[in-house]
């Protein structure tokens, strides 16, 4: 994946989530149940963080020019869509077996953020 490309799906994962919280916040509040609501929240919050992880990981790309910071914004994007996905899916339709998805996801967080690392390592 291009820095550009980061760029842009890192934009619009984030433009996602701005849109998921305010319809959490506003849509689904009566809705939910409390606990469904912070799990609706929780994929909110995971969203931004790696949203904005993507884009960090673009504007190191310049910087290190490792192809493991492609491969790190890959799994962060995969991650969201596993983590954040399967909660989303789970505070509204409480299919709890979408439960087991969810570290797979997470998973890919903590692997994206060893392979940044690891660039930033080699690049010394």
């Amino acid at each position: 994946m291009s820095d550009r490309t980061i760029v842009i799906v890192a934009s619009l994962t984030l433009l996602v989530a701005v849109a998921a919280g305010a319809f959490g916040a506003h849509g689904l509040k009566r809705v939910l149940s409390a606990d469904m609501l912070a799990v609706w929240h929780t994929a909110v919050l995971y969203q931004l963080v790696h949203g904005l992880g993507m884009l960090a990981i673009a504007g190191l790309g310049t910087r290190f020019g490792s192809p493991l910071l492609s491969s790190a914004a890959g799994l962060m994007f995969a991650g969201i869509v596993l983590f954040s996905g399967s909660l989303y899916l789970l505070a509204t339709t409480g299919v709890r077996w979408l439960g087991a998805i969810t570290p797979i996801g997470g998973l890919a967080f903590i692997l994206a953020w060893a392979l940044v690392a690891l660039a930033a390592w080699r690049s010394a």
